[in-house]
């Protein structure tokens, strides 16, 4: 059809939805699910270790930028993701499943490879499937008594899934081998990608579970650092309001922001999950909400202290310009102290020019007195010079008056 040009993410992106199809499973089967915490090195050695394993098996490996892979390897599948914390391994194997916790699907995986793993295992679970009632058409309750001792006699906690279908049971227990064990009861009526697709999901919440409480020990450890962090914001209040040196009160407040944005930033809480992790959770969710509040405080108690200390150098500056204006008059009385004392020097010399030139004059013959002459000068010359200085000093103001105009 004549539409526009795709946009360059559009395949991408509509393929995004079947990235990750879930495994085909014919029941009776068996799993073995790892999930392992990875740092950015070990990511990269993690995808090299998966290179490795599809080598030794003659698989062809993921690309370099693929997140995720499955692969058939013979004696067993293989379904591997990455994701932002962590990768999983997925084994599945067919057939007899009559103890699956005794010939595991990891059985088929080279002990050697297992080792060489990078990481640390975060959750790792046996999983068995088996088919109940499928040639009967009524439903049999299932028994627990024969079911027990897989779980070595443990107390065992089930449910109905996927809308009845299909039951799971697990004790919540990692046992001698390092994992956990889940049991799925088909009651006849599963569908192979019904069944990867409920295997997957339970794998997912154990991992997740699991992931989720990575942060509880974390907040109970955070309880006692953040009631020491709200009393010293408490202190710093106090001593504001006893006019505390502000320089002083403004370093302990940006310590104290700087140690609980460093909290906040390095306990990221991951994703949550309720029922039985409800009481964990709820104590994630406080110390969560306690940090967030406690850095609101701090930031509210910073700007009234940025304002204490403004309107402190709003007070300085004050004073400072009362002092320059202070000085200022008292270096006009000085100028006019000054320019006085320079109309008497000026006067006293000018008078004496004329006190000369009337001497000069009355030797010359002529009828002058020198002394009237002197003593009628003496009002005349003070009195020029007098609005003479006047003249330049308005003269001057107007020039500094234009200097301190400010621009239009």
């Amino acid at each position: 059809m004549p539409i526009p040009a795709n946009h360059p993410q559009r395949f991408q992106l509509a393929n995004e939805v079947h990235a990750r199809p879930y495994a085909s499973i014919h029941i009776p089967a068996r799993a073995s699910h790892i999930a392992i915490l990875l740092n950015t090195k070990q990511r990269q050695e993690d995808r090299e270790a998966l290179g490795a394993l599809c080598e030794r098996y003659l698989v062809p490996p993921p690309p370099p930028e693929a997140d995720h892979f499955n692969g058939d390897f013979g004696s067993f599948q293989l379904r591997w993701e990455l994701h932002t914390e962590f990768s999983t391994y997925t084994f599945y194997t067919t057939g007899d499943c009559s103890d699956p916790f005794a010939e595991t699907a990891l059985r088929s995986v080279p002990d050697a490879w297992l080792e060489s793993l990078p990481g640390q295992v975060i959750a790792a679970i046996h999983a068995g499937m088996i088919c109940k009632d499928k040639d009967n058409k009524e439903r049999q309750p299932i028994d627990l008594d024969a079911i027990s001792p897989l779980f070595e006699g443990n107390t065992l906690i089930g449910s109905e899934v996927a809308g009845g279908v299909a039951s799971a049971l697990t004790d919540f227990r990692i046992h001698a081998d390092g994992f956990s064990r889940l049991l799925v009861i088909d009651h006849g009526i599963f569908s192979s990608r019904q069944a990867g697709r409920l295997l997957q999901r339970l794998f997912e919440i154990e991992v997740y579970r699991m992931m989720a409480l990575l942060a509880y020990p974390m907040a109970r450890k955070m309880l006692p650092e953040l009631n020491e962090r709200d009393q010293r914001l408490l202190d710093i209040t106090m001593a504001m309001s006893k006019n505390g040196d502000p320089s002083a009160l403004l370093d302990k407040l940006t310590t104290l922001a700087t140690e609980v944005e460093y909290s906040r930033s390095s306990s990221h809480f991951r994703l949550f999950m309720d029922r039985r992790l409800t009481p964990a959770m709820n104590t994630c969710r406080s110390v969560n909400k306690r940090q967030n509040t406690l850095s609101k405080r701090i930031s509210q108690t910073g700007q009234l202290l940025r304002t204490r200390v403004d309107i402190t150098l709003e007070r300085q500056n004050q004073s400072l310009l009362e002092s320059m204006d202070r000085r200022a008059r008292l270096q006009l009385r000085l100028q006019e102290t000054v320019e006085g004392l320079s109309v008497a020097a000026i006067t006293y010399y000018l008078v004496s020019l004329v006190g000369y030139l009337a001497k000069a004059a009355k030797t010359a013959g002529m009828p002058v007195k020198p002394e009237l002459v002197i003593g009628i000068s003496i009002p005349v010359v003070a009195g020029a010079l007098i609005l003479g200085v006047r003249w330049i000093r308005k003269k001057v103001e107007k020039a500094q008056a234009k200097i301190d105009e400010p621009p239009a």
